[in-house]
Formats: C-alpha cells, sequence, structure tokens
C-alpha cells in the first residue's frame, strides 16, 4: 500500500516539473513556420498575413507564412503534424481541414483531434445566401417555396465539393427538406462571375466576395450562415430567423500546433494571440475581411472543435460528397 501511494505521488510531481522546466525554456527562439493549406489570395490566407506584424512584434520573432495547398488543406496539415512539436511550427485550419475532411476523405494523413494541440479560435465568417436577381424571390422563405415547388430544377453553385459553401447548401438542403442540384466550381472566383451572369440561380459566398455585387443590384443577398446578424451586413437577417430555427454554417479559422507541444508554450501563443485579437486595429481590418475577431482558451477551442466534427460528419454522409 505504502508503494502504491510512493507511486500515485510521484507521478505528479515529475509532471510538475516537466512543466515548470517547459516553461523555463526561452521561447521563441527562432522564426515561427505558419503552415497554410491554401494558395495565396484566399480568406485563410488573407487572415494570417493580417496576424503577421502584430504577433511578430508581441512575440519578438518573425511569422514566415508557408503556403502548402493541395488535397484540400491535408498536405499543410499533414507536414504541421509531423513537424517538431517546440511551438516554432503553427499551421492555420479551418472548417474544412480540421473537421469536415475527416469524414470526406477515405484516407487521412492525419486525425485532427489526436494529432494537434488547439491552441486558438482566431475568428469565424458567416457566408451571405445570394441569388440571381432574376430568380423570383426576395426572402428565404420564397426561396424554399420556389424549390419545393420546382424539385431538382434550381442549383446552387459552391467553391468545390466539401467545401464551406458546398455543405451549407446541403445543411439547408436537409433542414428545408427541398431538392436542387449542386454545381461545384474550382474557386469562389468563377462561381460568382457564373452566379452574376445567370448561369446558376443562388450560392452560399463569402461576405467578402458577393457584398460589393448585392450592393450593386446584381446579385440580392437573402441572409448570412451565422447565428446572429454580421457587422458586415447588419440589414440582413439569419437563416435562422428568417425560416430555419437554428441553422448555423460558419467559416472558422483556428490555430493548432503539433500534439506534444509543451502546455507553457501553447499558453504562451494563446496569450500573446488574444492580446493581439483585443486590438481595435486587428478587429477592423479582420471585419473588413468579413471576420468576425474571437480568441479564448486552448479548451474551449478544442471543445468547439469536437462539436464541429460530428455536425459535418452528418452532412457529408448525408449528401454522399466523397474526394478520392
Amino acid at each position: 500500500m505504502l508503494k502504491s501511494l510512493r507511486v500515485t505521488l510521484t507521478l505528479p510531481l515529475a509532471a510538475c516539473v516537466g512543466l515548470a522546466h517547459a516553461a523555463d525554456v526561452p521561447y521563441p527562439t527562432k522564426p515561427i513556420r505558419f503552415i497554410l493549406g491554401f494558395p495565396p489570395g484566399g480568406a485563410s490566407d488573407a487572415v494570417a498575413r493580417l496576424l503577421t506584424a502584430p504577433v511578430a512584434q508581441r512575440l519578438g520573432q518573425q511569422l514566415v507564412i508557408d503556403n502548402r495547398p493541395g488535397a484540400g488543406g491535408n498536405i499543410a496539415g499533414e507536414i504541421a503534424a509531423r513537424a517538431a512539436p517546440d511551438g516554432h511550427t503553427w499551421f492555420l485550419g479551418n472548417n474544412g481541414i480540421l473537421a469536415t475532411n475527416q469524414t470526406l476523405y477515405q484516407k487521412m494523413p492525419f486525425d485532427s483531434l489526436r494529432d494537434f494541440a488547439t491552441v486558438i479560435l482566431l475568428g469565424t465568417q458567416p457566408s451571405v445566401l445570394v441569388t440571381h436577381p432574376s430568380l423570383p424571390v426576395k426572402t428565404v422563405k420564397e426561396l424554399i417555396a420556389l424549390a419545393r415547388s420546382k424539385p431538382g430544377q434550381l442549383n446552387y453553385a459552391s467553391t468545390g465539393t466539401g467545401t464551406a459553401g458546398h455543405l451549407a447548401g446541403e445543411l439547408f438542403k436537409g433542414l428545408a427538406k427541398v431538392e436542387y442540384q449542386h454545381i461545384p466550381y474550382k474557386g469562389g472566383g468563377p462561381a460568382v462571375v457564373d452566379l452574376v451572369a445567370g448561369q446558376v440561380h443562388f450560392m452560399f459566398a463569402t461576405a467578402a466576395s458577393v457584398l460589393g455585387h448585392t450592393r450593386s443590384g446584381r446579385l440580392r443577398a437573402l441572409a448570412v450562415t451565422s447565428a446572429q446578424r454580421s457587422s458586415a451586413a447588419p440589414e440582413l437577417p439569419t437563416v435562422s430567423e428568417a425560416a430555419i430555427a437554428g441553422f448555423e454554417a460558419l467559416t472558422w479559422h483556428g490555430i493548432v500546433v503539433p500534439a506534444a507541444t509543451p502546455a507553457p508554450i501553447v499558453g504562451k501563443i494563446n496569450s500573446e494571440l488574444n492580446a493581439a485579437l483585443a486590438t481595435n486595429e486587428l478587429k477592423e481590418r479582420l471585419a473588413a475581411q468579413g471576420v468576425e475577431a474571437r480568441g479564448g482558451k486552448p479548451e474551449e477551442f478544442a471543445a468547439f472543435l469536437r462539436s464541429e466534427i460530428p455536425k459535418w460528419s452528418k452532412v457529408v454522409r448525408d449528401s454522399s460528397a466523397k474526394v478520392e
């Protein structure tokens, strides 16, 4: 009994010593590699580049952006998961890479929950439900009614199979109990161009990509997909208040690091990022991109991620979407 008690007391002590030792290690000691799963010019790249200057100033080391596009972000995720767990490699994940891909792809090179330590939820970005003006609808309820009167005849564009816009459309379809066709594009630019031209009927798009068109009358905005109204377009109702209670489909951006990264280092990164996100300047710059700054503790981001994976896994399975 005494021997057993001695072992029980020794293990927590060793853990505490380990944490204290990690806290004493200077960090960061070299430039930080900031891995992204998408090419320059997209939403993730824009968020990352807004962070680099203020965070580098706080940490005293440069953030070097490393764009590694391909396989829906899985190439970058695998590189990040296998990096040295010393806090000098960060990965900017989003709802696609860290949640949707777990079901969308038959073979995954990493497990979001097992292979990463969550650091912080940086921000969330609602989509805007937009239609071509020729479609005879001005509200979400009218769109649902039209889709029910013409089952399978309407179509919606997305930036690709498994993307936020695609799955928002599938979630909407399931909850509204309607049928329409999905038209995937290779990126948001071509999809919006065809929507403006009237080649497709509607889409769920980022605010930055369509609000200019809605304000000029080339597109019609019906609602946003967040739980609350968006500061980017406060005049628009949410899908939830307009027609489908509880509907929410967000693009989100968060930072993770390799799973074995010491907790004190994760805590320091989290603290500095929270401080940067609290500044009005960064909040305003993110808001200009349609992104609402979030922040919070690593465990809060972990709980959020655990809730997102089953939510979107069900949507993927129900839509039969797959990517080889």
